[in-house]
């Protein structure tokens, strides 16, 4: 039997359909729960006049837009390329292991947005010291991740390639590697997930124009309708970040993906 990717497609959104009625449905109970209670829009705005603000402030939203979308992708593909990198070292290196492993751990004890006035004092209010913040942010859970990937590689496959003359970067390339990515994409979408909170953190310490700034100057004059605006579009950055990465690694390990939709077919 055939199946055309349009059905796929249509699979795929009947999956996604009860939570998105759920949402809809949510949406609506508070839309409800707000006119019936005549909650004062400073407190708790409804749903309408968030939409409102929306169309009221909707020119001013593309440039902060851009603005924390920009920080957050480049934090997290730097998150990634230090995290790989790091992993590597981690991973094939037993000592690295025993000194760096417990500093990483230790290193997430200390929130973000503690680090990010000392950024800004070393780096600048720049492009460079955002990116930063969000590197850190989402550097963890890449590292982690992907040394459980490469320690979980088959020790069978890699006596084999080694006993074939193999180098150690190519061992890494040929069995390590691919045996690291599923490992690597899930720590990745974690981190994509939080990039753009990462973003938000920092802009909220020193920045000329992104969706933190936003958010204090609307806290400034008591708009907390656009206070929720700036959430709702902080919530779908975070969605096709992750949605991205997600199409990514399925680009990047298509047997992954393949054994999945067999099964579903069987």
């Amino acid at each position: 039997m055939i199946h055309l990717p349009i059905s796929r497609y249509r699979a795929a959104a009947w999956q996604y359909t009860p939570a998105l009625m759920l949402l809809i449905g949510l949406v609506g109970l508070w839309e409800l729960l707000v006119q019936v209670l005549n909650t004062r829009p400073y407190i708790l705005p409804a749903p309408t006049a968030i939409w409102a603000a929306l169309l009221e402030k909707g020119h001013l939203l593309p440039n902060h837009i851009q603005a924390t979308a920009i920080e957050a992708v480049l934090g997290l593909v730097a998150a990634a390329i230090g995290g790989v990198l790091l992993a590597i070292v981690i991973s094939s290196i037993p000592l690295a292991q025993r000194v760096l492993y417990p500093i990483i751990v230790t290193s997430q004890t200390i929130p973000a947005y503690v680090l990010a006035p000392l950024l800004m004092v070393w780096v600048g209010i720049g492009l460079e010291s955002k990116v930063i913040v969000v590197a850190l942010v989402g550097f963890f859970p890449i590292v982690i991740s992907t040394v459980d990937g490469l320690d979980s590689a088959d020790r069978d496959m890699v006596a084999l390639v080694r006993s074939m003359g193999a180098t150690k970067i190519e061992q890494l390339r040929y069995v390590l590697i691919p045996s690291a990515l599923p490992g690597f994409f899930a720590g990745l979408k974690i981190a994509a997930a939080y990039s753009v909170i990462g973003a938000i953190i920092a802009e909220w310490v020193a920045a000329k124009e992104g969706l933190g700034i936003f958010i204090i100057r609307s806290q400034a004059s008591f708009r907390i309708d656009q206070i929720f605006v700036a959430i709702a579009i902080i919530a779908l950055l975070s969605i096709a970040l992750f949605v991205a990465v997600h199409l990514l690694a399925r680009l990047a390990s298509p047997w992954k993906y393949a054994n999945e939709k067999g099964e579903n077919h069987s």
